[in-house]
């Protein structure tokens, strides 16, 4: 199998790997705020408490089969959760594209996982769950190390180790400077991106913590603009966070390049 057709090979299992995390992150999201178990009980009808069964379970084809209700009730199935499965689908084939067939790629597609669980939860209820965040300390350390022993590059992982502390303590800084603009969950998540970030690289580090703040401060003129908010109005960083991830991860590199060209 050539280069070209084992990587398309792979975004194509990743991207279906995702579209079934994406169903469980489904779960995740409604759950984990609510601080109600991920696996017990079944998923069941919000309308008529209905067990949803296997064959109506199926990410994105059960919806689109039922027409967007319950088999039972009839109660509609929020256009959300097929959103949410395709959407970790791209995210996963994206990732595979970026990173190949790589010891980094567990690592990453955890984060992607985590990420998008992470970004809808803060939207919907403006806080990043510990539940979710701190246990991902240990498995990002765990997922880097063991792509840091594939490669050989140990740098790479004493360099996560030091860009996470990094970026943890700038937004503890800021959290402590102004605590009405940063949330402690934002703290937290922080470190973990930092870590992710660094592991590929400075510039990746650089440019997903700047564009964050760039993203965010995009989206809250635009929200000023709109007139749906007003200054003070708060806005849930965490999805800012893990967009300026995304784009370290995907281009963090090549952007910090080309900068330093420019200033050299």
């Amino acid at each position: 199998m050539g280069d070209g057709a084992l990587t398309a090979y792979l975004v194509s299992v990743a991207a279906l790997l995702g579209v079934v995390i994406g169903s469980f992150l489904n779960v995740v999201v409604w759950r984990v705020p609510r601080g109600e178990s991920v696996v017990h009980p079944p998923s069941a009808c919000p309308g008529c408490g209905h067990r949803i069964g296997p064959r109506d379970n199926i990410p994105i084809v059960s919806w689109l089969a039922l027409g967007g209700r319950c088999r039972h009730c009839r109660c509609p199935i929020a256009v959300r959760y097929p959103l949410v499965e395709g959407g970790t689908g791209v995210a996963f084939a994206l990732v595979a594209l970026r990173l190949g067939p790589s010891w980094a790629l567990p690592a990453y597609l955890y984060l992607a996982a985590i990420g998008i669980a992470l970004a809808l939860i803060d939207l919907d209820v403006h806080r990043l769950p510990d539940a979710i965040v701190l246990p991902s300390y240990p498995v990002a350390v765990a997922l880097l190390a063991v792509a840091s022993a594939g490669t050989g590059d140990w740098p790479a992982l004493l360099r996560a180790g030091v860009g996470g502390a990094g970026l943890w303590a700038f937004y503890l800084l800021l959290k402590l400077v102004y605590p009405a603009g940063m949330g402690l969950g934002d703290v937290k998540l922080a470190g973990l991106i930092g870590g992710y970030l660094a592991w590929l690289g400075w510039g990746s580090l650089v440019v997903g913590a700047f564009g964050a703040f760039l993203l965010g401060g995009v989206y809250a003129v635009g929200l000023l603009l709109t007139r749906r908010a007003r200054r003070g109005t708060g806005i849930p960083f965490g999805p800012w966070m893990l967009a300026g991830a995304a784009v370290g991860i995907g281009v963090g590199e090549p952007l910090w390049r080309g900068y330093l060209g420019l200033l050299g």
